[in-house]
């Protein structure tokens, strides 16, 4: 038997690697590097383009609680980033390069894969997982398209600037952590109000790069921060430059110890090595030499080197509601799948496990057995409820959050108490999910 994967990103890769490690035989395709995308800078497998944080761990949060679902339903790639991690408090950051050449040389070297470096450009007759992501090509698109009879949606997706932490002025950035919790994992950069005052008039009056033919629709959780500082002077305040509960311990007395900054810049590691770092919440679509004169203007990094520049690119999903079921299969072709960003999750971890779950439901196919449908009990099967629900009057782009699982009548006395009710929802997500890998999943 023999499936065709279509993209080699985070969920085509998971996706190549289930089905090869469970003796299906696949030809993953991926145009790069002949035909590149705008936004990844190589060609390996799984690459991560935009932050190296794949979000919270722990299943107090709708991130984390995911991150355990797909682990106990098998996920290569999410274990290999937890063998990738490296340090950034509560978040799960990893060693993009590490990580990405890791699932390069496993792919390459597997048995059950044949890479095959070519655009696809027509949906297959045969078996398939059309994984192609965001940045699909225009013709595929095209060919999807005249599958469905819908016309595919657009937004935008920024990518934030890495920075050399030698080029870092540490006499005035410091390491920390929120609320005096946890391991020092960050880098802060701190403003006085006329620091902040001058940054912000400086990203408000930078030119942009020109967004070509089509128009902008910005995707919340991946905001370019000059589009948050447009919504008003103390936006980035309350928001990615909030500075609440940072303290600079190094200078930090016992008489000033309530004494706040009044916005800070946080930069987040990128590599194991920890030579570089990310600028966190700081997704833009400055020109180069703008985003340079930003940075500059940031204290701690005046002299910062810049090792990528921010970028925006246009990002392609489907019509889900009207072209999938909840198991990830086309309605008008039993034969394909659709999974990852493609499908309207939006996040790395919701792209890692809907691709584990087509995988899952298409080697079902294969033998013959009936496809899984999830209840939104779980957080992946509240992803896919949710992008599959044909009531949407506008159906936009998705991350996993407690707000789209199923809801539990809870006790008056832990209504109010975040941390008990996640507590509850995510014990209930996971015995629901060991269960489905007992019963169906080998």
């Amino acid at each position: 038997m023999k499936v065709i994967v279509a993209g080699g990103g985070l969920a085509g890769s998971e996706a190549a690697l289930y089905l090869a490690n469970n003796d299906i035989q696949v030809e993953l395709y991926e145009m790069r590097p002949k035909k590149t995308t705008g936004a990844h800078t190589g060609e390996n497998f799984a690459e991560f383009v935009c932050s190296n944080s794949l979000g919270s761990v722990g299943t107090g949060s709708a991130s984390g609680l995911l991150k355990e679902e797909a682990l106990l339903l098998g996920s290569k790639l999410m274990e290999e980033a937890f063998k990738n991690r490296v340090p950034s408090g509560n978040s799960l950051s990893i060693d993009r390069k590490g990580f990405s050449n890791k699932i390069t040389e496993l792919i390459n070297n597997h048995p059950n894969i044949t890479v095959i470096r070519e655009e696809i450009t027509s949906l297959p007759d045969t078996p398939a997982i059309i994984a192609t992501g965001p940045l699909t090509s225009d013709t595929l698109c095209n060919e999807i398209k005249k599958l469905t009879g819908e016309e595919n949606f657009h937004f935008f997706d920024a990518i934030a600037p890495i920075v050399k932490k030698d080029s870092i002025n540490f006499d005035k950035a410091f390491y920390a952590s929120r609320w005096d919790k946890g391991d020092a994992d960050f880098i802060n950069c701190p403003m006085e109000k006329e620091e902040y005052e001058n940054f912000y008039n400086i990203l408000t009056t930078a030119e942009k790069i020109p967004l070509k033919s089509f128009e902008a629709k910005y995707f919340e959780g991946c905001m370019p921060v000059e589009v948050l500082a447009s919504r008003g002077k103390d936006t980035l305040r309350f928001g990615p430059m909030k500075p609440v509960g940072l303290f600079d311990k190094r200078t930090r007395k016992e008489e000033h110890k309530n004494y706040q900054f009044y916005a800070v810049v946080q930069l987040r590691q990128d590599d194991k090595e920890a030579d570089l770092y990310n600028l966190v919440g700081f997704q833009t679509n400055l020109k180069w030499g703008e985003q340079k004169r930003l940075l500059s203007s940031i204290p701690g990094l005046e002299n910062a080197q810049i090792i990528r520049y921010g970028v925006m690119h246009a990002n392609t999903f489907i019509n889900s509601p009207k072209i999938l079921n909840k198991t990830l299969q086309c309605k008008s072709n039993p034969n394909l799948f659709f999974t990852g960003q493609i499908t309207g999750v939006e996040g790395y971890c919701e792209s890692i496990t809907t691709g584990l779950f087509a995988a899952i439901n298409m080697l079902r196919q294969l033998r013959g057995q009936k496809l899984i449908e999830l209840s939104s009990k779980c957080m992946l099967g509240a992803l896919l409820e949710y992008i599959t629900f044909e009531g949407h009057k506008s159906f936009q782009p998705v991350n996993s959050n407690w707000g789209i699982i199923k809801k539990v009548e809870f006790d008056k006395k832990i209504r109010k108490n975040k941390e008990e009710k996640s507590a509850i929802l995510s014990k209930i997500a996971l015995e629901y999910i060991k269960e489905i890998k007992d019963g169906y999943i080998c």
